[in-house]
């Protein structure tokens, strides 16, 4: 029983200072744009992926976490068919146009404006955008395994002493 309160005693002061130990400088407290009008830039498709058309895609980073392990960008493309991989996780939150999606089990979807979907990271997906799309994406790199165990039972422990509620996200 003993062995218990020390683990998590240990799993509580390693949370308590990582984030003041191990996290890179952070930038401003808040960011904020309009992403109908940030500037975007190239980002051109690997030619390898595209399947018919030539879409052209354009990206512009809004904000990046003081670890860099999430950002927040904007992404436009043209008409075309491409597979694309999802490196990172990412939530999209659709802001004009359309596209129909393919997964790699070959369920399809089609999202359009004010539609919410997550990839996940690892996995690839074939986009089929039949004139426009714009979108935010929000891209998070995943933890290693052994970050994640502790990080979920930080919250575990934090849970029993009361400390955060289940589902908080803080």
């Amino acid at each position: 029983m003993a062995w218990k309160f020390m683990f998590a005693s240990a799993v509580l002061a390693v949370t308590r200072t990582m984030p003041r130990a191990f996290v890179a400088p952070r930038g401003p407290a808040v960011v904020s744009d309009n992403a109908m009008e940030m500037e975007l830039k190239p980002a051109p498709i690997n030619p390898e992926w595209i399947l018919d058309g030539n879409p052209q895609a354009r990206s512009s980073e809004q904000s990046a976490s003081g670890d860099r392990a999430a950002y927040t960008a904007i992404w436009d493309c043209t008409a075309g068919t491409f597979r694309w991989y999802f490196g990172w996780d990412e939530t999209v939150y659709i802001l004009e146009g359309e596209v129909h999606i393919t997964d790699a089990d070959g369920g399809t979807r089609t999202l359009r404006a004010g539609d919410v979907a997550y990839f996940r990271g690892g996995t690839w997906a074939t986009w089929k955008i039949d004139n426009y799309l714009r979108k935010v994406a929000f891209m998070r790199r995943t933890l290693p395994a052994p970050a994640s165990f502790i990080y979920r039972a930080s919250d575990a422990v934090k849970r029993r002493l009361g400390r955060r509620k289940s589902g908080a996200l803080n």
